[in-house]
């Protein structure tokens, strides 16, 4: 028996690492694509008109010095060691981190959070000890409101300086792998053809991103590690060739000499050497696709040798060939032995483009993860695979990324001014993520202050340092990330400010169930067959919108439901946790209040399936007989009911041909769904078309089931047979009188225009026959 017990768990060991090693060859062509490509650009952006080799080697000693620090300190100790812990569940970024903190000290900017929500799987919560420095923190953090501002906007800085690296990092990396046509190009048409070439490659990779990457995805891996055996290979070469002693350079002390020699020149010099550093962010950024460990072992083992041998084989090169400088060729493909130049060329481009691909995926997720958590307008998000969480497309962000990013490309034409822009993006974000994560240190995981400040103090220098070179690099190129930053910044601050004004509104103009009961009485309301489904984003009360409508048009379904969509501060929220539901009011009345909790990097259900396990959850908590109905609403009161995932559907559907020679009227698609709740469903839809639906309940009799909750079962079975309505609003803000004109500029134009031109929310986008749009004018 122990020795069947031992081969089960060795054998479930081999299971664990054979996943962990799968995972770690994956991330290689995910995370870590932009990174590998730094070799491409560093020495040429470094190496400017300030800076000039000597015979004596000592300026290329200390630069191979400086990368090699930079490299350890920066992507191994920060993040392989530190940052790549701080996870929310399992999930990595600067929105993962903000995340974090808002759980740990009630800072988030989300207006309708609710003590329920505490309870979710995913919202993990240690309790500070009192009188610790955490919990004084924490009751500080909560007390001031303008603190909570500073969060909130830091964590949009680092949003917003990602944002633009999805635009400059694929010019950079494209257009520095294209530079090998140097060497096959002349002088005089090489101008005509390295910027062209560019830009084709730039449309075409973003042309390519609507069909997703789960299709080529597989050969991003192979050509990454291709690509790091090579720039590995030539490396060694180099080194066994031209100089074998350049290990030497790898102490400290030539950093040293080389700042102390060169002075001003050499602080400058470190903006070339910080792009060496670029895509480190992507470990953490990428963490939710992957695990710690993957990411951990694809580093230290393939991507960190790797680059290390490439730049000692670069600097070996150049400390024999000093005069390749001014060479219009200089920069990495001068160290390639020239036989291998056009292989090395043809893999540079590929591996640039995956570093690409990567960085813009990784603007769709933290836009989506910004949409989500009411930090910038509404999109249309595509989920390109069905199989692979987490990957999107989205269309107008990923046509403005293009043009944005071919607008640096031709007029920048040049990788040293791209670089200085890349490098401010890229910096800026590693500061906000150290800053962030000296917070989490202190109130998520609890540690002493002086750990926190120790980590603020080594890495918050070395990246200060790095910043103040790049910002003075600010009219050379680097103002680019600073404007794209002003502008995404201003769009999701503004965005947010105007949610949560439109927010504090409904909360002030919100009625009570008493109030309806009395204007009911007056107004003669009358209930119509079908249900009501009015969106709003309170989570108790009855929004002001509804009490617009019903005071207009004195009649509402004889089933209503108050939904409320919102986003929980978490990754994801389990099923079985999704839905929470309510009455409003007594059993009577057939009003209920439905709140349905998404985490931000939760993918929402297509309507059908999203309306059928509302209903489902309605009749569960009907069922189930959470409440008598005797009381009003109270959040206590209300119950959480998971998805119908427990649904068994069987489907038949007829065949349907090519819709030019066939008739379709008669086609059509029949479902029957058997909820946990005693319901059973068929649901017909009309097809190629959606034009029309037909539902058919059965309520079977039961003795686990009360008359009162048959009854209501029952009415709720007949509301659905006669349809489904969709009620929401139209809201129109406009500033109140007297406000600053900074106040009316910012709500009364650039809010409504965003407004005017966002997505509606996905669970609107049904038939016109079965919505009503209900305008009312908001004056905040």
């Amino acid at each position: 028996m122990d020795l069947e017990s031992r081969t089960r768990r060795n054998s479930a060991k081999r299971e664990s690492w054979k996943t962990v090693l799968t995972l770690a060859y994956q991330s290689l062509g995910v995370v870590y694509g932009d990174l590998s490509t730094s070799p491409l650009y560093v020495f040429r952006n470094t190496f400017s008109e300030a800076i000039n080799h000597t015979e004596t080697n000592e300026e290329i000693y200390g630069v191979l010095s400086l990368v090699f620090w930079t490299l350890t300190l920066v992507p191994l100790l920060k993040y392989v060691l530190v940052v790549l812990k701080a996870d929310d569940n399992g999930e990595g970024g600067t929105f993962a981190l903000y995340s974090l903190l808002c759980r740990h000290a009630k800072v988030s900017s989300l207006p309708n959070c609710q003590v329920a929500d505490e309870e979710l799987y995913e919202y993990k919560n240690e309790i500070a000890p009192e009188r610790s420095f955490a919990s004084r923190l924490k009751s500080t953090l909560e007390k001031h409101k303008v603190l909570q501002r500073i969060l909130l906007v830091l964590a949009l800085i680092g949003t917003s300086m990602v944002i633009g690296d999805g635009v400059l990092t694929p010019a950079l990396s494209v257009f520095s792998a294209v530079s090998g046509l140097e060497f096959s190009v002349s002088n005089e048409n090489y101008r005509y053809v390295e910027v062209p070439a560019a830009c084709i490659i730039l449309i075409g990779l973003f042309a390519l991103q609507h069909y997703g990457t789960h299709r080529v995805g597989f050969l991003f891996a192979p050509i990454v590690i291709t690509w790091l055996f090579c720039i590995g290979a030539i490396g060694v070469y180099n080194i066994l060739h031209w100089n074998h002693h350049i290990y030497k350079a790898l102490s400290p002390y030539y950093f040293f000499q080389f700042l102390r020699n060169t002075q001003n020149e050499g602080w400058m010099a470190l903006g070339g050497i910080l792009l060496c550093i670029t895509g480190s962010e992507a470990m953490f950024a990428d963490l939710g696709h992957f695990s710690q460990l993957s990411i951990k072992i694809a580093f230290t083992s393939v991507v960190y040798p790797s680059l290390i041998l490439a730049y000692m084989g670069q600097a070996a090169y150049l400390t024999r060939h000093h005069d390749v400088q001014n060479d219009r060729h200089f920069g990495f493909y001068i160290s390639v032995p020239e036989k291998l130049r056009l292989p090395v060329f043809v893999i540079a481009i590929l591996a640039a483009v995956v570093g690409s691909q990567a960085i813009i995926t990784g603007t769709f997720s933290i836009i989506k993860q910004c949409s989500a958590l009411s930090c910038f307008p509404r999109v249309k998000v595509v989920h390109t695979s069905s199989k692979i969480h987490g990957q999107i497309y989205i269309p107008e962000v990923n046509w403005l990324l293009m043009l944005l990013c071919l607008a640096v490309t031709i007029g920048f034409r040049d990788t040293k001014r791209m670089g200085n822009a890349t490098g401010l993006a890229v910096i800026t974000v590693m500061l906000v993520t150290t800053s962030l994560m000296s917070l989490v240190i202190v109130l998520c995981w609890q540690k002493n202050v002086l750990l926190a400040l120790g980590f603020v103090f080594v890495f918050g220098t070395i990246e200060a340092l790095f910043f103040s070179a790049s910002l003075i690099k600010f009219l050379e190129g680097a103002w680019v990330p600073v404007a794209l930053a002003f502008v995404f910044h201003t769009v999701m601050y503004v965005w947010h400010y105007g949610t949560l004004k439109k927010y504090h509104f409904d909360v002030e103009n919100k009625v009570s169930i008493s109030w309806l009961l009395k204007l009911g009485a007056s107004l003669g309301i009358v209930r119509v067959r079908g249900i009501g489904l009015i969106h709003t984003d309170l989570v108790s009360g009855i929004p002001a919108i509804f009490s617009h409508f019903v005071t207009n048009l004195p009649a509402f379904h004889q089933v209503l439901v108050f939904l409320c969509i919102k986003h929980v501060p978490v990754p994801h929220v389990r099923p079985e946790e999704r839905f929470l539901v309510g009455r409003v009011g007594s059993r009577d009345f057939r009003l209920y209040r439905c709140i349905v909790r998404y985490g931000y990097r939760d993918i929402h259900k297509d309507d059908i399936e999203f309306e059928n396990d509302l209903i489902c959850s309605i009749a569960e908590f009907i069922r189930s007989g959470n409440s008598s109905g005797d009381e009003f609403e109270k959040d206590d009161k209300m119950a959480v009911v998971g998805t119908c995932s427990t649904h068994s559907i069987l489907m038949s559907e007829s065949s349907v041909g090519d819709v030019d020679n066939v008739d379709t009227a008669g086609t059509s698609e029949v479902k029957e769904i058997k909820s946990p709740a005693g319901i059973s469903e068929a649901v017909e839809i009309k097809s190629p078309h959606v034009t029309r639906k037909r539902v058919r309940f059965f309520v079977p009799e039961s003795p686990k089931i009360d008359t009162a909750a048959l009854r209501e079962l029952e009415e709720l079975t007949e509301a659905r047979e006669s349809g489904v309505a969709y009620i929401t609003g139209q809201p129109y803000m406009r500033a109140k009188p007297g406000s600053s004109m900074l106040k009316k500029l910012v709500i009364n134009y650039v809010y409504e225009f965003l407004r005017r031109n966002s997505r509606a929310p996905s669970f609107v986008s049904v038939p016109h026959a079965s919505s009503l749009e209900v305008g009312m004018m908001y004056q905040v």
